[in-house]
């Protein structure tokens, strides 16, 4: 599956970063999270479009089709993706735009907005990250026996393990199964994907990111913030947009049936709604 959202490479401290932007008006930011890429936006990124705003999308640093750096010493973090944010903002010269983001990249967005809560129109958090909700007990415990194993286990025995782990994080598997899912696997998969995977997404699951700035969420409540979550996320359970809804004052949540870890999989229409909801009446009350 191609995906159609990114357009153009970006150097961002010498590392190639994939991105695209779509359409015009407002600036919409999206990112994405863990195994995934800006794929997971497709079928939301449209209806923002035809709504009226420009929607500004990329990779990660060593994710999807970004660069995925061999040199061990490359920090590709939460905190560190904080700065590859700043810098493709800078490429976009956004000053303050509406941030939409989705599991780490959840992470992500609750570190920049605490620290720049001045440049954000709207925040909107999909079943992200937080406190110390990740990783999850059999992560852990496989990040405590070493990730060597796992970074030489035959391809095979890889892509089984990881589809089966993929097609857990969605209600609908048949239609995950006959659309996107061989191309996230492709992404962590191979001679490239499969280490990379290990050594830019796994060995940086750890909560200090989220620990560090967890007791001023707060600050968020200055803006208009809005969680929305899968009731049968099995990788971030509901429990935690429970506490993230107390901790952020004035957050709005919803919880959508019928839908697992990757929302923007199972009910992208509704997100979509949801997004167009929340930055609507920003753009109205500021008008």
């Amino acid at each position: 599956m191609h995906n159609d959202l990114i357009t153009e490479n970006v150097l961002v401290g010498g590392c190639r970063i994939a991105g695209g932007a779509h359409g015009a008006g407002e600036p919409v930011v999206l990112l994405h999270g863990t195994p995934s890429s800006s794929l997971i936006w497709r079928k939301v990124a449209p209806r923002l479009v035809e709504a009226g705003y420009r929607v500004h999308v990329f990779d990660l640093l060593g994710f999807g089709l970004s660069e995925r750096p061999q040199a061990p010493g490359v920090d590709t973090s939460i905190s560190a993706q904080v700065a590859v944010l700043e810098k493709m903002l800078a490429h976009w010269k956004l000053e303050r735009f509406h941030l939409v983001a989705h599991d780490i990249g959840g992470g992500i967005a609750q570190r920049f907005g605490v620290f720049h809560s001045d440049r954000l129109k709207s925040l909107t958090l999909i079943d992200v990250v937080s406190y110390d909700s990740y990783p999850s007990p059999r992560t852990r415990q496989q990040m405590e026996q070493g990730l060597e194993a796992l970074i030489k286990a035959p391809d095979a025995a890889h892509r089984a393990h990881f589809r089966q782990w993929l097609l857990g994080a969605v209600h609908d598997k048949k239609h995950f199964a006959e659309g996107p899912l061989e191309t996230y696997l492709d992404y962590i998969s191979g001679p490239i994907g499969q280490g990379s995977l290990f050594q830019h997404q796994v060995r940086h699951y750890d909560p200090v990111h989220t620990l560090e700035i967890a007791d001023r969420l707060s600050v968020l409540g200055r803006l208009p913030v809005q969680l929305i979550w899968g009731a049968e996320d099995a990788w971030q359970t509901p429990d935690w947009a429970l506490r993230l809804h107390e901790a952020i004052p004035n957050s709005q949540l919803t919880i959508l049936n019928d839908c697992g870890h990757f929302a923007p999989e199972d009910q992208p229409e509704a997100i979509a709604e949801l997004i167009l909801r929340l930055v609507e009446r920003r753009s109205t009350a500021t008008s």
